[in-house]
């Protein structure tokens, strides 16, 4: 490298050459995520042209090639010609960042999209582009080859209906895979139907031998989303919706309490997942706050000496969408997870605590079974505090305050320590004799934990093997609960390769994402992935961790020379083959847990661990024929 640091090192990137050089700044990776995020761009501009009151419907196309295609019925991008730029207006807002009608001008009142960069940033990652308008009676089209206009615009047709189509295909020499997922997509456009009422949102698939194709509209907006969160729970009563717009800002808010024991509350603003919350999560858990607890006190149900019901009483088992739509929105960090703007606060608090308060006043037999669970909650909730200060005492005397089965590692630091959850005393020995000291800890556990999803926390913190985890991980638990005190920032589930060993790695994973959900969304939670089978020929040994691995080592060999054997428990491997396949950095095999789609992941711990039957038939029913390696 030279010292010699003159202007010729100075590289200027023109146009969207800096989205080309550095395409994880604006779509976050080029990956599975960042190539999903195209997408999402253009159907933003479609929706943000619903939301101006333009457009009534939006229609994603993926064809066979890969490419994709989002269409609406709005207004058409200007073509008239730009003053400055001297370009029509259409290919600055394809080729120019930050350029748009959401800035101020009087193009959109209301914006999800509001950086500006989003669709051009689509142009620049794509091989190629079409973008064709219908408007002013005539059907416009420009053609772009990795956002380098290469054919001008120009008129194609005539045409009495308005409207935009962007079609692209993502650049192979961009992204690393170019395989765009049905599900990832239908979730976020079901969740957007659900957002803007009565906006029809279809997905086509022509990839498949048979094309598919998902319609969503919904004329009840976010009351039909918490009827559709709900829709396997038992509720408590009706929903409570309220919708108003106040000082410049729409509030849409729906909410339900059922009999289960986890809350679901999610926020957006401007159509954006607030997955950060911000002050229209935090204006709607106060006034939800205040009013309980002012009708509780009013009608006698909570005594003075009583004192008030904290928040986290209040939110068991309740299910709520917030969602408010207002101009320039102010989002904490480039991912716009959480909303900043203070007034929103008391605006959100004053609608929601006027619905409430006028909900309890008419149905007082629903007020009453509502107040009923919050103080069920509030008096399991100090049950949970004594058996946790009982415990630290206990702890206190025995000397260490780690329980007497963990296997500690030697290293105090957090960041370069780990600790396996491994199922029952004899995997526990064997990977205590396959593990490295310095680094890694071992806690076996007995038998399976207990349901979380089914019980309530003092019932949660009385089962002996979830107490033990929580002291060995050092967090606390609950309200004291502090992510800070990790005492190993891996935590990995290690069970059998078998029916249980599912069972006790989906339960733990129940745990962690209902009762410490910090952990999992700070990636902290992985999942360790022994092989299935064990290959010998001679000297020579491999690992199969599928089928397709076991194939490709058999393929066209002759199996008779070949010793084959099938790993069912981790207590069937020794340590030392513990260790190579399943324990040590750079040999193994770890699935760190993460959750791109809370409200999709809400469902499914629903589906598979609440108390309705039902669902899980069907959840069986739908996958089976996907299951491999099934062990009866």
């Amino acid at each position: 490298m030279s010292n010699n640091y003159t202007g010729e090192q100075i590289e200027v990137l023109k146009g969207l050459e800096a989205v080309r050089k550095r395409p994880g700044m604006y779509i976050g990776n080029t990956s599975e995520r960042g190539l999903h995020q195209l997408v999402y761009e253009a159907v933003d501009n479609a929706v943000d042209e619903a939301l101006a009151g333009f457009a009534k419907n939006v229609n994603v196309t993926i064809y066979k090639d890969g490419s994709c295609s989002v269409e609406d019925d709005g207004r058409g991008i200007p073509v008239d010609m730009h003053a400055e730029e001297r370009l029509p207006a259409v290919e600055v807002v394809m080729t120019i960042l930050h350029a748009g009608g959401k800035f101020g001008k009087g193009g959109y009142k209301v914006s999800g999209g509001l950086h500006g960069v989003g669709i051009s940033v689509v142009n620049a990652l794509s091989e190629w582009m079409y973008t064709r308008i219908k408007r002013d009676g005539a059907v416009y089209e420009i053609k772009f080859e990795r956002g380098i206009t290469v054919q001008k615009l120009k008129k194609i047709g005539k045409t009495d209906e308005t409207g935009t189509f962007q079609w692209w295909k993502p650049d192979p020499e961009v992204f690393e895979t170019l395989d765009l997922h049905w599900d990832i997509l239908q979730k976020r456009l079901r969740e957007l139907a659900f957002l803007n009422r009565g906006l029809a949102i279809t997905l086509r698939d022509e990839r498949p031998d048979e094309p598919r194709e998902r319609a969503y509209k919904f004329e009840g907006g976010i009351v039909s989303f918490v009827e559709w969160l709900n829709e396997k729970k038992d509720a408590l009563h009706p929903i409570i919706s309220t919708h108003v717009e106040r000082d410049s800002v729409d509030v849409e808010v729906a909410m339900q309490w059922t009999d289960t024991y986890s809350e679901q509350i999610f926020s957006y603003a401007n159509n954006i997942n607030t997955i950060e919350g911000g002050m229209h999560l935090q204006g709607f858990r106060q006034a939800v706050t205040q009013a309980v607890n002012g009708y509780a006190k009013k009608r006698g149900m909570l005594k003075e000496s009583d004192g008030s019901l904290s928040t986290d009483d209040i939110v068991e088992g309740l299910t709520a969408v917030v969602s408010v739509k207002l101009q320039e929105p102010q989002f904490e960090g480039q991912t716009k997870t959480k909303l900043g703007n203070a007034r929103v606060r008391s605006i959100v608090y004053g609608l929601v605590n006027e619905r409430l308060e006028f909900f309890f006043e008419e149905n007082p037999k629903h007020a009453r079974s509502i107040i009923e669970k919050t103080m069920q909650a509030q008096r399991a909730r100090e049950a949970a505090k004594k058996a946790r200060d009982l415990s630290r005492r206990k702890n206190a005397l025995e000397g260490s305050g780690l329980p007497g089965k963990l296997v500690d590692c030697k290293n105090n630091d957090p960041t370069e320590s780990e600790i396996f959850l491994v199922e029952g005393d004899s995997a526990g020995g064997t990977a205590k004799g396959g593990r490295d000291p310095n680094t890694q800890a071992i806690l076996p556990l007995r038998g399976k934990i207990l349901n979380v999803e089914k019980a309530r926390l003092d019932k949660v913190l009385s089962n002996e093997e979830i107490r033990t985890m929580i002291t060995a991980l050092g967090t606390g638990f609950g309200d004291e609960f502090d992510v800070a005190k990790l005492r190993y920032h891996k935590i990995i589930i290690m069970t059998d390769a078998d029916v249980d060993g599912s069972h006790i790695r989906t339960l733990l994973l129940t745990f962690f994402y209902r009762q410490m959900r910090p952990l999992v969304d700070g990636g902290h939670v992985y999942i360790a992935q022994p092989p299935l089978y064990g290959i010998k020929k001679g000297k020579k040994q491999w690992w199969a961790f599928s089928e397709a691995d076991l194939k490709s080592v058999l393929d066209g060999a002759d199996p008779k020379d070949f010793t084959i054997q099938q790993y069912k428990g981790l207590g069937e491997m020794d340590a030392e083959q513990l260790a190579e396949t399943t324990m040590e950095v750079g040999h193994r095999r770890l699935k760190r847990i993460t959750i791109e789609d809370a409200v999709e992941a809400e469902q499914i711990f629903t589906d598979l661990m609440g108390d309705k039957v039902e669902p899980r038939k069907q959840y069986i029913f739908d996958y089976a024929r996907s299951v491999k390696n099934l062990d009866l």
